[in-house]
């Protein structure tokens, strides 16, 4: 048992699903102020990680355990979180973030019907990803992987009578948990290379897991869960179709949770799996393509949530990127540009959903003048904007000089090399300017130039709504003038937790480095030649996507259109009705299943010498051989139904002859039963007639008879010439009396130490009764059934009224 203070941290991830239980409870009674009550769960949680601040600032780290599967090989398997600098900053964000999420979805949905289920997800998602970024056991942190799936499938479908909510939460259930699947294969793989299913203790072995023969197949499949989850090229367009869930969700998952999943699971993988070729190939390659993917298409776009949602692809990407590379620099960029975007995304993505709900639309085309009725949402989106585009000194702009910084051999220390630290800088220069655009035209646009029209009279929303926002937006820009405690604080223990190795970030405020300034700069007019040319741009990229219409999102319905044709013809084929066919194709599969893999390894048993057999064991033998006869030659059903008990009580004689009359009477009640129940539910079936099959189907039916006979007496053979194996027999026989209190080890076998299993046998048998009483009456209901609709269809062809005589016998024959 752990002490109560290590006990109360499994409540951090854990107290989220305890309090999504009573949501729906808390909105009914509080309603509208369901947010700001709620809200105070994540706001605990963020003071307990507060609270660890200084110790993990200090270069400790510390994990809680209990352990779950004891008996689990290579190592026992733990339910456990690990506390480093790493999983602290992304814990502050997922807490600190979701609790303006929180009360901002009290206020966004307030009077919705279904409030109380949204809240419940909501609190779900959070503590599911709070848990993945916690977790310490590979386990665990596939556990809450998984539930972050669920929980994110809920929240995207939350208005499922939109066909298009339905779709986009469908494929993000699908593209995360297919890659999810792929991840566990690799974990698991992991876990046996390192001797471990802990992240704490594989961080203690650098080195080991890179030089496994195994290492690709870790690297490969690790890297299909991680580039699934955060939406890299080829499998980024299931989250621009996310953005059917309501803003909340949006602004949650891309600010601080799901979307980052992936890059948090790089991020922990670096020390275990980085700073090898492919490590270095692979990420830089397809993250600067999600990168320039994501830009690009931000600038496509007019609805708002789309915009940003692109816009924080390309971020992903370029958290992949920085990765890749692996120096400290490159990881110091990455974690100050992720920290960076989760306040100026969430800021903005809460602006684009007030300014939805106040106007009634998020098209920047629409919208316009909105500075005076909203002032305080445009102060939101203005400092948000600030940090998107780098501006001096907001967060955002530290993390751009530390990438440009990549390109000083002085900064960049060892790394990717010269030609990739170039190659680096230019894709995100070019993805900077580009999303320097896009965030300009959000919070310009909207706001300034004359007032346009909209649905909706625009008004400024409510604390709820404005407050996160603006407090986000702050945080942005306020960090940047202390920054060198902030590196000190956070980041130094993350970027220490990423690299491996004890890092120092040291950042000032006021430092100038010439290249990375003129490249600022640079990026500066870049992105806003991009934005006073943002129509021309959107117009010529919509004519290239006329032109190339298809893409992976398409791919993705014809792939589930094949999928639902290949299911359809699937069941054509094997699941046409026909039980004689059922039945032959499950023994051939059975006789397959034990005869092609004693082939293949060469496993045919010795041919055994004959017993000397008693002359009333040849009886038995006689009496089988007589029973097989039987069943095979008899005149009728009923005969051979009745034939077939022959070779069991043949069976129930050997049991009694070799010392076992418990097995024998078991034997003699089940087959006097199974012939007796088998001729009662047969009896509609003629039992006084033969059945004729044709040649073919002897001859089809005989051979699968014989491989199945074969098959099973060649496996017994090969059983019986193994040495045997008598722990199993030894244990039952030495605590069948102690543990059990039964001196017959047969009966304790069955009620005792395999009880669920024989009551699992009981249960198929019950339920086997029930639906052949079902089908009988079922039967019988429908001749019923049947005589009722026709004496019910002749009754209600009859009109009022004199009627010429046959008209009720021609309408009856009619409906007949």
């Amino acid at each position: 048992m752990l002490p109560a203070s290590d006990l109360s941290m499994f409540l951090v991830p854990l107290a989220p699903f305890l309090v999504a239980i009573v949501a729906p409870w808390a909105v009914r009674f509080v309603g509208g102020h369901s947010g700001w009550l709620l809200g105070l769960v994540p706001a605990a949680m963020f003071i307990q990680l507060l609270a660890l601040v200084p110790t993990i600032a200090d270069g400790n780290t510390f994990s809680v355990a209990q352990v779950w599967v004891a008996s689990a090989t290579p190592a026992p398997i733990n339910f456990s979180l690990y506390f480093d600098g790493l999983s602290l900053t992304f814990g502050l964000l997922i807490s600190g973030i979701g609790t303006f999420i929180v009360i901002y979805s009290g206020g966004y949905l307030a009077g919705h019907r279904h409030q109380g289920r949204f809240m419940a997800f909501m609190l779900m998602f959070m503590g599911s990803m709070m848990g993945l970024v916690l977790a310490d056991s590979i386990i665990t942190l596939f556990v809450f992987w998984e539930l972050t799936a669920v929980t994110s499938f809920l929240l995207i479908g939350f208005d499922h009578r939109r066909q298009a909510a339905r779709r986009g939460a469908i494929q993000a259930l699908v593209i995360t948990g297919g890659g999810g699947l792929a991840m566990l294969a690799g974990l698991i793989i992991l876990a046996y290379t390192a001797g471990t299913w802990d992240i704490s203790q594989m961080l203690s072995q650098p080195g080991k897991v890179q030089a496994a023969a195994v290492y690709p197949i870790i690297f490969l499949l690790v890297l299909a869960g991680a580039f699934t989850k955060s939406a890299q090229v080829p499998f980024h367009f299931w989250l621009p179709n996310a953005m059917e869930a309501p803003t909340p969700v949006s602004a949650y998952l891309h600010s601080a949770t799901m979307v980052k999943a992936g890059v948090y699971l790089l991020a922990r993988m670096h020390p275990v799996l980085g700073g090898t070729t492919l490590w270095s190939l692979v990420l830089p390659v397809f993250g600067g393509a999600t990168l320039l993917t994501g830009a690009i298409m931000a600038l496509r776009h007019t609805d708002m949530k789309q915009m940003l949602a692109y816009t924080t692809m390309g971020t992903l990407g370029m958290l992949v990127m920085l990765l890749g590379v692996g120096s400290k620099l490159a990881i110091t960029a990455a974690m100050v540009f992720l920290i960076a975007h989760s306040f100026y995304k969430g800021a903005l993505f809460m602006v684009a959903g007030t300014i939805d709900h106040a106007t009634g639309t998020r098209e920047i085309t629409q919208l316009s003048g909105l500075r005076g009725k909203m002032p305080i949402t445009f102060a939101a989106a203005a400092l948000a904007a600030f940090s998107m585009a780098g501006l001096p000194f907001a967060l955002g702009y530290f993390a751009k000089e530390e990438i440009y910084l990549l390109l000083d051999p002085a900064y960049s220390g060892a790394g990717a090399g010269p030609w990739m630290n170039t190659a680096i800088v230019m894709v995100a220069f070019l993805g900077n300017a580009l999303m320097l655009a896009a965030g300009a035209a959000i919070a310009i646009k909207p706001f300034f130039g004359p007032l346009a029209k909209t649905p909706l009279a625009p008004h400024e929303g409510a604390l709820a709504l404005v407050g996160g926002s603006l407090i986000l937006g702050v945080l942005g820009f306020g960090v940047g003038f202390y920054i060198a405690e902030f590196g000190d604080i956070f980041l130094s223990p993350a970027v220490t937790a990423v690299a491996g190795v004890s890092a120092a970030v040291k950042l000032e405020t006021f430092k100038l480095v010439w290249l990375p300034a003129l490249l600022s700069l640079a990026t500066w007019i870049l992105g806003a030649v991009f934005f006073i040319y943002l129509d021309r741009i959107r117009t010529f990229l919509r004519r290239v996507a006329k032109v190339w219409s298809w893409g992976p999102d398409q791919g993705f319905d014809q792939a589930m259109g094949g999928l639902i044709r290949f299911s359809a013809l699937f069941t054509r084929v094997f699941h046409h009705g026909k039980l004689d066919l059922y039945i032959t194709l499950i023994f051939s599969a059975f006789a397959a299943a034990i005869l092609l893999p004693m082939a293949a390894l060469n496993l045919w048993p010795a041919m055994p010498h004959w017993p000397q057999l008693s002359f009333y064991e040849w009886g038995i033998m006689a009496i089988a051989v007589v029973g097989l006869a039987a069943v095979i030659l008899g005149s009728s059903r009923l005969v051979a139904i009745v034939s077939l008990g022959i070779q069991g009580f043949a069976v129930a004689i050997i049991f009694m002859l070799f010392g076992a009359p418990d097995l024998a009477f078991t034997q003699f009640m089940v087959e006097t039963l199974s012939v007796v129940i088998l001729a009662l539910v047969m009896t509609r079936l003629h039992l006084d007639q033969h059945d004729n099959r044709m040649f073919e189907r002897v001859v089809r039916d005989g051979a699968v008879a014989l491989a199945c006979g074969f098959a099973v007496t060649a496996f017994l053979f090969v059983v019986l010439q193994t040495e045997l194996d008598s722990r199993l027999s030894e244990f039952f026989a030495l605590n069948s009396s102690p543990l059990a209190h039964g001196k017959n080890i047969v009966n304790v076998i069955l009620v005792d130490f395999r009880a669920l299993d024989t009551l699992g046998e009981i249960a198929v048998v019950m339920t086997a009764g029930i639906a052949i009483l079902a089908l009988i009456r079922m039967r019988a209901g429908g001749r019923k059934t049947g005589v009722g609709a026709i004496k019910k269809t002749a009754q209600s062809t009859r009109k009022p009224g004199p009627v010429k005589r046959g008209t009720r016998l021609k309408s009856a024959e009619r409906t007949g």
